[in-house]
């Protein structure tokens, strides 16, 4: 076996926190909905460059309590720590996140070429964006 790259990752969630990962990933990400198969469950496949690489299902039950706490302030996400998206447009990545009032952290990656973008998704995943560090030059 020769594994070529991570085809997806898929996020399960609520019926009712769909619309606002939906909206996450299209709106400030770029991602683009498509076609999905005729699952028995809601859900929305997001494609960068006519493939899919995030799947939102909504196979958790509704439930009155809120999702468990955050640890040492972070959101619990199981072993999961984040999901890393190469990106270009460093400049406009930054004003499409402030338009929208959301909270990044940056950083340059020592030795490397590159400077990261960390940001959350509505359920608490950490998002990073990687640019190539001339961008943060520039």
């Amino acid at each position: 076996m020769q594994l070529e790259r991570i085809d997806h990752y898929t996020i399960r969630s609520t019926a009712s926190e769909l619309e606002s990962l939906r909206e996450f990933y299209v709106g400030v990400l770029g991602l683009e909905p498509g076609p999905r198969p005729d699952f028995s469950f809601p859900g929305v496949w997001l494609y960068s460059h006519g493939h899919p690489v995030v799947h939102l299902a909504a196979l958790e039950p509704e439930s009155s309590s809120p999702r468990p706490a955050a640890t040492v302030g972070r959101p619990v996400t199981g072993s999961l720590d984040h999901i890393a998206f190469k990106a270009a447009g460093l400049t406009a990545t930054r004003a499409r996140l402030a338009e929208r009032g959301l909270s990044w952290e940056e950083r340059p990656v020592p030795g490397f070429p590159l400077h990261q973008v960390f940001l959350r998704d509505p359920l608490g995943l950490q998002i990073e964006l990687t640019f190539d560090a001339a961008e943060a030059r520039g």
